[in-house]
């Protein structure tokens, strides 16, 4: 496996080829993850061009699973509570804040708590049962914000902001979660 040096830090990274138009890199599970267009050869000049962001994600990781150790999975949750309370929190944010959803999904995801499709329908992950009910709030309002803006970028976050001020301390504890909850699945193979 390839490394990339960082402040004398050795970090280990992947590469996959699918069909996208641009380089990416992704730390979705932890590890870092180069996503390369099909027919691209060389992953090193993505990764030796973005060190800085690596660096910052490798840190925020490493915090992330210091803080995880504090936290405790609500491991009573359901399937069914998880719909229930979904459906009861985007009610109440569609009403109040005009956002249009289709559909909602529920499944296991590997890589992240939840998506809104371009046809407005939302899919959750089914571990969201086991975080703190504030935080499915979170998740639910996150990604209904995405029916006004696509993404993440400063009218997003403001439109998160009328309900969650403190969406940063709410994202750093999603990561945290995301952590404990991979870490069971694999040993208790909970999801």
């Amino acid at each position: 496996m390839p490394k990339v040096s960082i402040d004398n830090l050795e970090i280990p990274y992947g590469v996959a080829y699918r069909s996208v138009r641009y380089p990416r890199l992704e730390f979705k599970t932890g590890n870092l993850l180069v996503i390369m267009p099909k027919g691209k050869k060389s992953a090193k000049a993505i990764v030796e061009k973005h060190k800085k962001w690596i660096a910052q994600k490798t840190s925020a990781i490493s915090e992330a699973l210091l803080r995880s150790r504090k936290k405790r999975l609500n491991l009573g949750g359901s399937k069914q509570h998880l719909k229930k309370l979904v459906l009861e929190f985007a009610g109440k944010f569609a009403s109040k804040y005009d956002f249009h959803i289709k559909g909602f999904y529920f499944r296991a995801m590997n890589s992240k708590w939840a998506s809104h499709s371009k046809n407005d329908n939302l899919t959750l992950n089914t571990a969201l049962r086991y975080l703190p009910q504030r935080l499915i709030e979170y998740v639910v309002f996150h990604e209904m914000a995405h029916s006004v803006e696509r993404r993440h970028n400063k009218r997003f976050w403001k439109t998160v902001e009328l309900e969650f001020r403190n969406h940063k301390q709410m994202e750093d504890n999603l990561m945290a979660y995301w952590f404990i909850v991979h870490e069971r699945a694999q040993t208790e193979g909970i999801h």
